[in-house]
């Protein structure tokens, strides 16, 4: 199925974080490399995602999402940061699949739902940016959560603990490694109202 005739069907459009993996991508240790991805429009049959690492039409995905479980899926599409995925699954599974969708939607649209707090960690609406090292090089990653001290995020790059970089305009170093990225904590703790600014940027590279 292709993205448009997707987005004509009834879905939802939820951000669920999750991870995946792709069976051409293995660490230098010989393992399967696992990458952060998010939800963008979800059916209890496919789903839009936004990636770091984009697949090729026809490849099999395993992947995770913290509100759904685990799925064995086919990319049907792809989109510039991002693929269509066919969920392989029992009836009985896209029947709950149908009625969880159903209460994620009536969750978004509670008002009373608020951040409580202002420091906490939180998904800004663009998952992309680009690091730029120190010898001027660009990577582009994507971004799982932020905070005024730092930021997570997900990359074909992978540097060890300790490399200085930007994220966006935010000057920072490699602090933690983790099954499906790293962490970055700032140099300087950023304002709130300016993090999403600084952190994102348009371009990426080629």
């Amino acid at each position: 199925m292709s993205v448009e005739e997707f987005l004509r069907q009834r879905a939802v459009d939820v951000a669920v974080s999750g991870s995946y993996s792709l069976p051409r991508w293995y660490d230098c240790e010989g393992k399967l490399r696992s990458f952060a991805c998010r939800t963008k429009r979800v059916s209890p049959f496919r789903m839009i995602v936004d990636v770091p690492v984009v697949g090729k039409v026809g490849e099999r995905v395993t992947s995770y999402f913290q509100d759904f479980g685990e799925f064995q899926c086919t990319i049907s599409a792809t989109l510039k940061a991002g693929f269509l995925m066919e969920l392989d699954m029992t009836r009985a599974r896209r029947a709950w699949m149908s009625e969880k969708l159903t209460w994620l939607e009536k969750k978004q649209k509670d008002a009373s739902v608020r951040e409580l707090r202002r420091d906490a960690r939180f998904v800004p609406q663009v998952s992309h940016t680009v690091l730029t090292l120190a010898d001027g090089s660009a990577h582009s990653c994507f971004i799982i959560d932020v905070s005024t001290a730092g930021v997570a995020v997900s990359s074909e790059f992978d540097p060890p603990v300790g490399t200085p970089l930007a994220v966006g305009a935010c000057a920072g170093r490699v602090i933690r490694k983790f099954a499906h990225g790293f962490a970055v904590k700032f140099a300087e703790r950023q304002s709130r109202d300016d993090l999403v600014r600084l952190i994102v940027r348009s371009s990426q590279p080629a």
